[in-house]
Formats: C-alpha cells, structure tokens, sequence
C-alpha cells in the first residue's frame, strides 16, 4: 500500500503532557535507511501503537528512542532532550523496554529475572523493589507460581510475562513493547492485551508495537502507521481502525484471525 502522509482530525489534545516526543528520526545501516524522519509523540498515562508490515522498521524505532542502534533526530524523554540516547541514562530516567526476543535470562530462576529488573533501582539506593515485586506477581499470578522455576522451563506466554514483568521492576514511566503477542495462542495474547490495559490504569504510559493491527487499535488511544521507515499515517486509534486504507491493508484478509486474537 502506498499512503501519502496524513494527520487525521485529533480527539482531545494528544500531544499534551507528553513524555515521549521524537523528531525526525532516522537510522541507516550502511547506505541503507531503515528509519526516515520519524516523529511521534507518548502522552502521560495513554497507549500509542505503532502498525505496520514486517520489515517497516517498528523495531528500528524503538531500538533507536532506546540508545540501542545510532540515530539522527531528537528524543525528548520526560523533559530530558536527547540528541544521542544512551540506553543506561534513559532506563536510569524511567524509559522501559520489552524487545520481540523477551532476553531472559533462561537459567535464572522467575523469581531472579524479576530482580535482576530492579538492578538500577537498587544501585540508586531505592530499596522499595520488594513491593513492586509483590504487585508484578498480582499482575501475573502464574509468575508467583512459577517462581522457583528456571525461566528456560516457561511456555512462549509465561515467557512474554515475565519480560513484561522484568520491565515493570524497573519502575517505568513509559514502557515500550516490541509485538508482544508474537507466536503466541489467542487466549494468552487476549490476556497479554487485557494486562497492557490494566498498566494503563496504573499510570503507565505505553508505546505498543505490534503486527496485530486490530488488537493494538482496539486498546490505544492514538496510533501510527508505519512504512518503509516512514510514518505514513496517524491519528486517534478508532478513527484509523475505520480508515478504508487500513481496514483494506492491516484488518481485511486476516480479519477474523485478528478478531479472535483482540476480543
């Protein structure tokens, strides 16, 4: 599909109180660009997905805000602008991600995997992780229940929640999330959907990138579709899941796959 670039009509003021703000992004591997002038904005406490085929560069955004790949642009974190993020200082600010790979620790046990996410915390002199231990295993029940046991024993979904809840001890305020229902059944990415829900709640702001297109439409406020490195077209999630072009391009062929996948 080719779309020129289009801002659809707002709802509310989606650029207010915004702890992310990223301008102009781009990432080249060679002579190559993966990531064409990217701007987007997080609000505090609102979930912002980003679509697109494979091969778009949605994990190249994500990679870049971190500090993980080289970039040129601006990313401007919680009032902190970052001409070169650095993946220390923006997780040490509250900058969380969960990656498409989970990078478990497999031959920890649960319990260590959880901790080892407070590790910056802790060297900070914050001694409080034990409670937000204790809410991770609220969140994820199966998480209590498998705690002894080495991470490298866990099904893909009690995989992906541990990642998540790793993330979480570090106490983020804005969490990224690389296609968190990746390779996973319907019930469990049902389950993984209703959770990004709930941190929503508790004040968590989420930049969701995620192949599901009808899920991730269904729980943002606010999306953006990316192709070949650039952004093609935004606006408020319900009015881009009626957009023709993207029920055509992202919710048509597979559209009762993704329907048992979101509901």
């Amino acid at each position: 599909m080719n779309m020129a670039v289009e801002t659809l009509p707002q709802v509310g003021n989606q650029v207010a109180n915004a702890v992310l703000a990223v301008d102009d992004l781009s990432v080249a591997y060679g002579k190559v660009e993966a990531l064409s002038n990217a701007s987007l904005r997080v609000g505090e406490g609102q979930i912002v997905t980003v679509i697109g085929p494979n091969g778009a560069g949605k994990t190249t955004l994500l990679s870049a805000i971190m500090g993980v790949l080289g970039s040129r642009g601006q990313v401007n974190f919680d009032g902190n602008l970052e001409a070169v993020p650095e993946v220390e200082v923006m997780v040490s600010r509250g900058l969380g991600l969960v990656p498409e790979k989970r990078e478990l620790f497999s031959s920890m046990s649960v319990a260590d995997n959880l901790l080892l996410g407070a590790f910056q915390r802790h060297r900070r002199g914050d001694r409080s992780h034990a409670q937000t231990l204790q809410e991770v295993y609220e969140l994820f029940p199966r998480l209590w229940e498998r705690r002894e046991q080495m991470a490298a024993t866990l099904s893909g979904g009690e995989r992906q929640m541990l990642a998540v809840g790793r993330a979480l001890m570090a106490k983020p305020k804005l969490l990224m999330l690389d296609e968190p229902s990746l390779g996973l059944a319907p019930l469990i990415t049902r389950e993984i959907f209703r959770i990004i829900t709930t941190l929503r709640q508790q004040g968590v702001s989420i930049l969701l990138v995620e192949q599901n297109a009808r899920a991730a439409l269904r729980v943002a406020d606010y999306a953006y579709v990316l192709e070949t490195g650039q952004i093609a077209m935004e606006g408020p999630a319900r009015q881009l899941a009626d957009d023709p072009r993207v029920i055509e391009a992202y919710l048509g062929l597979t559209s009762k796959h993704q329907e048992m996948l979101s509901s």
